[in-house]
């Protein structure tokens, strides 16, 4: 079973102000006209000691961002750079939200909230800084089902619906507005370096390094990496393993994050920034998520190149700090392998299959992907139905499938199917229940369904148990 967060004290720890002078800007959250509690997760909010304000005290922290006891007097908006599909762009920034608070967890690890459509920000541009509520509530939706298949995400904290309504070009106007705030570990972004190394700011960078060190601690480099000893060698040590986790994350759940930028890539190893996801109806390496990633940057099967090539502007970055590219290089190419090596992990814990070795939990790989391609087979259903194995499973599959023959090899994990869940459908998260659930809330005010879709998704996670999070991970369980 998968651990519940353990209830901890209110322990106030805004680390970010000594870097704040350089780092961000202080500013207001909008006025909104209303107030509305669409969503409160008193299940990550015990972990930190806010579980206790009534509805009216949450609205007025996580709404109004009323400064909570001991805190950031003032909201930060961050200041960082980015590739955006592969151009860089100096001007960016948070630009429709804040770091509006920090604090420490029963573990004694930094927690970060952070929010998005709290209003404009000296960055927002064009912007209106503004975030629709169907965003929030498809925020939630991303980040329930990827923490429940063991991803490792920030957390939909609270959503508050502000009354405002919100003109957009690609969707139905006006529309409703939200204000989101999540939970994680940091905001410290690969473009955040990035901004750095552009003002050559060495100094600044050193600080970033060191904060990133201590509140996002890790395990050293290998015995025999060159440089081992070098900070920012060994950050970029930690990043690659955790990125490259990530990365097999997605691929083990089916899901396509739609926008691998830079400014999107969190040094803590957590997904986070949810727009345009989607989760593969069946298995397609070409699928994309974006309607505007034409050229397919971003799509299913390049999700791992994404995320690699974002290490390597990192990794450019401190060369602001390491004259010699050798020890930079030597932790970069160490993604692909991790990344496999996460990517057999994190898929036979979620077939519920021991693993065999490389070799053979390669083939199963192989031939798991071929299976769900050649069926038009999305792996929440794949999963679901081969879960430890069942001999009912495999008798499903035609004579002489090579996924028949490699799974006849493996011994299911202890009580695989023991979780009620399994003999329940499996929850998705395909366009077509998200839309369902979306017409619920626009057209008649109904929040149940979401409700009764996001306990089906928590009792998925509850079955899985805990995951295969890589050792040296910040972790996503903040229990």
């Amino acid at each position: 079973m998968r651990h519940e967060p353990q209830a901890n004290a209110y322990a106030p720890d805004p680390q970010i102000l000594s870097l704040a002078p350089w780092l961000g800007d202080p500013v207001a959250p909008a006025d909104f006209p209303k107030g509305l509690l669409r969503w409160r997760n008193d299940r990550w909010a015990r972990g930190v000691g806010l579980a206790d304000f009534d509805d009216a005290g949450w609205v007025a922290h996580f709404g109004r961002f009323a400064p909570l006891d001991g805190n950031l007097p003032q909201p930060l908006a961050l200041r960082y750079h980015g590739h955006q599909f592969g151009v860089y762009n100096p001007e960016l920034g948070d630009g429709r939200g804040f770091l509006f608070a920090q604090m420490r967890d029963g573990a004694g690890r930094l927690i970060d909230l952070g929010t998005k459509g709290s209003g404009q920000t000296p960055w927002s541009r064009q912007g209106d800084g503004r975030l629709t509520l169907k965003g929030a509530v498809r925020e939630i939706l991303a980040t329930e089902m990827l923490e429940a298949l063991g991803a490792n995400t920030s957390k939909t904290f609270s959503v508050i619906e502000t009354g405002e309504a919100l003109w957009r070009g690609d969707e139905p106007s006006p529309t409703r507005s939200a204000v989101l705030v999540r939970m994680s570990h940091g905001h410290i972004r690969i473009g955040t370096f990035q901004r750095l190394l552009v003002l050559e700011e060495a100094e600044h960078m050193a600080e970033l390094v060191d904060y990133a060190l201590t509140q996002f601690p890790g395990p050293p480099p290998p015995a025999d990496a060159p440089g081992r000893d070098q900070p920012a060698i060994i950050l970029l040590h930690q990043v690659v393993e955790r990125l490259a986790d990530m990365a097999a994350s997605y691929v083990a759940s089916g899901f396509v994050h739609g926008v691998l930028n830079t400014d999107n890539m969190n040094i803590s190893g957590e997904s986070f920034d949810y727009g345009p996801w989607r989760w593969l109806p069946r298995w397609d390496a070409d699928f994309t998520a974006a309607y505007f990633d034409h050229a397919g940057r971003y799509r299913f099967g390049k999700q791992a190149e994404a995320i690699k090539w974002n290490c390597g502007q990192l990794a450019v970055s401190l060369r602001l700090l390491v004259a010699d590219t050798a020890p930079l290089i030597a932790a970069l190419d160490r993604f692909d392998g991790l990344y496999q090596a996460a990517l057999a992990r994190r898929v036979l814990w979620r077939i519920g299959l021991q693993p065999l070795g490389d070799e053979q939990d390669g083939a199963l790989l192989a031939a798991a992907g071929a299976h769900m391609r050649e069926e038009q087979m999305s792996p929440d259903a794949f999963f679901h139905l081969f879960r430890g194995a069942p001999d009912e499973a495999r008798a499903l599959l035609r004579e002489g499938s090579p996924l028949a023959g490699v799974l006849g090899d493996y011994t299911p994990v202890a009580d695989a199917r023991a979780h009620p869940a399994w003999q329940t459908p499996a929850p998705d998260n395909h366009i077509e229940t998200v839309e369902a659930l979306w017409l619920a809330i626009d057209r008649d005010d109904d929040w149940d369904p979401l409700h009764r879709h996001i306990a089906a998704i928590r009792a998925l996670g509850d079955a899985l148990g805990e995951p295969p999070i890589l050792a040296g991970h910040v972790s996503a369980s903040m229990a």
